[in-house]
Order: C-alpha cells, then sequence, then structure tokens
C-alpha cells in the first residue's frame, strides 16, 4: 500500500508540482543601443545588479566592449538570475576603456542609461534605470550627445 501510494503521489507531482518557479532559471537581457554617431572607438555595456555601486567603474555585475557601429549595436547579455539591473551605456570614442569627462566631470564622450534616463545634475538613481528581469528581455536605448 505504501509503494502505491508513494507512486500516485510521484505522479501527481510531475502533473502539478507543488511550486511552479524552477530555482535555476535564467534570462537572457538584450541590449540595443541607438544613435551611435560614428564607427570609430568602443561601446561598452555595463549591467549593475547591486544598486549600493551603481555607475561605480570596476563594480559592474557584467561588463562587454564591442566596436561602433553606426547607428546601432545590440549585445546579449546570457544566463543572468531574474532580479532588477541597470544598465549603461557609452561609446568609447578613443578606446582608452574609460568614459572620458570635463573639468565639471561631466562625460564627452556619448553616453546612456536604461530607460532612457536622462541625467539632471547626476547621473539617475538604479531605481530609475532598473529593468526587471522575470523572462528574456530586450531593452533599446538612445545614446546622448
Amino acid at each position: 500500500m505504501t509503494k502505491l501510494f508513494i507512486g500516485v503521489f510521484t505522479l501527481i507531482y510531475a502533473f502539478f508540482p507543488l511550486s511552479d518557479k524552477k530555482t535555476n532559471d535564467t534570462y537572457n537581457l538584450t541590449v540595443k543601443v541607438n544613435s551611435i554617431q560614428s564607427n570609430k572607438g568602443l561601446i561598452e555595456f555595463a549591467v549593475y545588479k547591486n544598486p549600493a555601486v551603481f555607475t561605480q567603474a570596476g563594480k559592474t555585475h557584467r561588463l562587454a566592449r564591442v566596436d561602433a557601429k553606426s547607428p546601432e549595436v545590440k549585445f546579449d547579455f546570457t544566463d543572468l538570475e531574474p532580479g532588477k539591473y541597470a544598465i549603461v551605456v557609452y561609446h568609447d570614442d578613443n578606446s582608452n576603456k574609460i568614459c572620458d569627462k570635463n573639468f565639471f566631470g561631466i562625460p564627452t564622450e556619448a553616453y546612456a542609461f536604461s530607460n532612457n534616463k536622462r541625467p539632471k545634475l547626476s547621473a539617475p538613481s538604479f531605481e530609475e534605470c532598473a529593468v526587471k528581469l522575470d523572462k528574456d528581455k530586450v531593452v533599446a536605448i538612445k545614446m546622448v550627445y
């Protein structure tokens, strides 16, 4: 009788699991950047997961650099865990792997934030730029010049 009960329970659980959330789901995040004005240099994609380090160089969750190509470049980040992510992109015209800034700290190279947030007096917050990743997603961002 016990074996029959276990067999029936196993069969029921196979068709009706106790939870519909899989613990090891990962998703892909495709970032498309448009309004790129030249083919010179690199486009850097920085994905942040930790709000406390948002926009800090060297503290990204994932980072990618690709050759600039006008008018659009895209990059696929694969196998990301579900959660919130914020993206910063810049056009490294001179390929020196830093976002050059003027005397006042304002970028002299094109840049962009997810959700197309535009800075006013400082960079937008993580929450303003956050993208919820709960399925494969494509995010389009327009460069600021």
